[in-house]
């Protein structure tokens, strides 16, 4: 697999390197974990974060909702938060608690 520098076309807030966008549900190198949550009162249920990150995100009851709350860092998460209209989605790192997406 062919990793390149943050900041080439990925994410730097990873912090590395990430791995080739791909099918853009490829996990960014190392061992950082990210916390997601949707926040209901904000959600209008697009769909587009299911359609982005369809291994992260379902529709229920008309709503997104992650699949799991804690994941291994994903690029796909922060395209899906990036994309939500609403900014209802929300990824921040574990340890941390330092909010990654969306940016603003």
């Amino acid at each position: 697999m062919e990793e390149r520098p943050a900041g080439a076309g990925a994410r730097g807030d990873a912090g590395g390197l990430v791995s080739p966008a791909g099918d853009g549900g490829e996990p960014v190198s190392g061992e950082t974990e990210w916390r997601l949550h949707v926040d209901p009162t904000r959600c209008i249920g697009s769909g587009i974060c299911a359609g982005v990150a369809p291994r992260h995100f379902v529709l229920a009851d008309g709503l997104s909702r992650p699949v799991a709350e804690r994941i291994a860092a994903d690029e796909s998460v922060l395209d899906a938060a990036e994309s939500c209209p609403v900014e209802a989605i929300v990824v921040s790192e574990v340890e941390s608690l330092r909010r990654i997406a969306p940016e603003g």
